[in-house]
């Protein structure tokens, strides 16, 4: 097995425009227990390499959802092929409107994908992407991608309708570490708690592989997702981890996109594509049934304030022109920090008066590995009851990376938790939105609801504290992870950390 070391190389990744291929440099010595320790893969085993079976079949909206829909899969290449520069015919996908007989593919119709080579510590595999275009409104369709002389089992989703209609989604914070061992289970309880939901939102950081392209993670992230990630669109913002740090400790130091999110270097993740054009990679939006759902992207704001400019130019755009009935933004590193030692000033500056100036209803965040509520501050007050409502900025976290709550947070967020794994079920309807975070174990931890009122202003409705859980602390009984200002550690679940105790 190869294993990226990205922190000392002076030339860690090579773009190679001719062949479609993501190169990285390699090196024996990289620190193996940062490769294993947020996977259950062993050292020496080749659990998630391609093969000629499509597998990291996932669906993506499209900017028209009622209209068309974005997929993409995985398969591996075949070596004479990419020793000798061989063009195979293009990959296909075939869809038809979802009958109750198996007599799919007599009238299924076909589409060509685009297809790039990636180079992986699994080696290279080739990510293939296209998007089926003309279809009906709210229709059921059945639809299989192909691989190397196999094809997918047949998946089915159904697109969005014209207009308003009542539907439901699914928010989570990070998933980053241990995703096989400990996001699963919270990707499958959010299922079987909301099996119809429309969409999966995803607040960056699906990985934590910043120093290099480990794959193994991402085969992890895909198999807790499971079928659900090829049967129910998946709305993803790209984290901080999703970004490689190159030269890091130097001058030169500086961060590049994976290449999962990279539409130029077989994207795994490209969606709607229609943000501003240095970033369309990352930010997008789409409408569905009533509810325009913005993705932006706070690494690149917080790295370089041109590009936090940039977006809130493109995003009062988008808000100023927007018919829809609720807004939704997600993002990855939050408007108003929740663990120790953070804070974002600059999102506050260029971004937060457009969501008030516009009446953004949720704004999803991750980052902190903590879960907060906020109402604006100087909008609303804190307490229960109703209340005349601005935005309401939410972060949370799915995966078991835990850190501790700020005592600034403690006093002034409507509901705080330390320690928790939780996901968050999102009910649209079309006077009030429901808003309900619950555990892993499917125990309720906070809820609201935002109504609409005549006037079109909204109020915010708490929910009776006596059925919700009470605030969470860390449980960890290890003192020195809290005085690190953290709760658990990402490392302290995976292979390396059994094996050392």
């Amino acid at each position: 097995m190869r294993i990226f070391n990205l922190r000392h190389s002076m030339a860690l990744l090579v773009l190679s425009l001719a062949g479609g291929v993501l190169a990285a440099s390699t090196n024996p010595a990289n620190d193996t227990a940062q490769a294993q320790g947020n996977t259950l893969v062993p050292a020496g085993v080749s659990r998630y390499q391609s093969t000629v079976f499509p597998d990291r079949v996932i669906l993506l909206p499209t900017a028209t959802p009622a209209l068309s829909q974005r997929v993409n899969w995985r398969t591996t290449t075949l070596v004479h092929q990419a020793a000798a520069g061989d063009k195979s015919p293009p990959l296909l996908a075939e869809i038809t409107p979802a009958g109750d007989g198996p007599g799919l593919h007599l009238q299924a119709r076909r589409f060509n994908a685009t297809s790039r080579q990636v180079q992986t510590d699994n080696g290279v595999s080739v990510h293939h992407q296209l998007t089926f275009t003309d279809l009906q409104p709210d229709t059921l369709y059945a639809y299989r991608v192909q691989g190397l002389g196999t094809w997918s089992e047949w998946l089915q989703f159904r697109t969005a309708k014209t207009s308003f209609a009542p539907f439901r989604a699914l928010y989570f914070g990070d998933a980053q570490n241990s995703l096989k061992s400990h996001f699963s289970r919270v990707a499958r309880a959010a299922l079987l708690k909301a099996p119809d939901a429309a969409l999966m939102i995803h607040a960056g950081d699906l990985v934590n592989s910043r120093y290099g392209v480990l794959d193994n993670e991402w085969g992890e992230w895909f198999d807790a997702a499971g079928w659900q990630a090829g049967m129910v669109n998946q709305l993803i913002a790209a984290g901080n981890h999703e970004y490689l740090k190159l030269n890091e400790d130097t001058p030169q130091e500086k961060r590049v996109l994976a290449p999962q999110f990279n539409l130029q270097f077989g994207a795994q993740f490209g969606a709607a594509s229609n943000g501003p054009e240095p970033l369309r990679d990352t930010v997008y939006f789409t409408d569905y049934q009533g509810v325009r759902f913005i993705v932006l992207n706070s690494t690149e704001a917080l790295e370089n304030e041109a590009m936090a400019k940039l977006q809130a130019q493109w995003l009062e755009q988008v808000l100023s022109q927007n018919p829809q009935r609720w807004t939704v933004v997600s993002y990855h590193h939050p408007m108003f920090s929740v663990s120790q030692g953070r804070d974002n000033p600059r999102l506050r500056q260029y971004w937060q008066p457009l969501f008030e100036k516009y009446g953004v209803d949720l704004a999803l965040q991750g980052h902190d590995h903590v879960y907060g509520r906020q109402l604006a501050p100087g909008l609303n007050k804190a307490g229960t009851g109703s209340e005349q409502a601005g935005t309401v900025y939410l972060v949370s976290v799915a995966g078991p990376k835990m850190y501790l709550v700020a005592d600034g947070a403690r006093r002034t967020m409507q509901k705080v938790a330390e320690d928790t794994q939780l996901f968050q079920l999102l009910d649209f309807q079309e006077n009030e939105l429901t808003y309900q975070s619950f555990t892993v174990s499917g125990q309720l931890y906070d809820s609201f609801a935002l109504q609409r009122q005549p006037d079109g202003s909204k109020q915010l409705l708490e929910t009776d504290t006596s059925k919700l859980l009470p605030a969470r602390r860390c449980g960890n009984p290890d003192m020195a992870r809290k005085a690190e200002k953290k709760c658990w550690q990402g490392d302290d679940f995976g292979l390396a950390a059994k094996a050392n105790r």
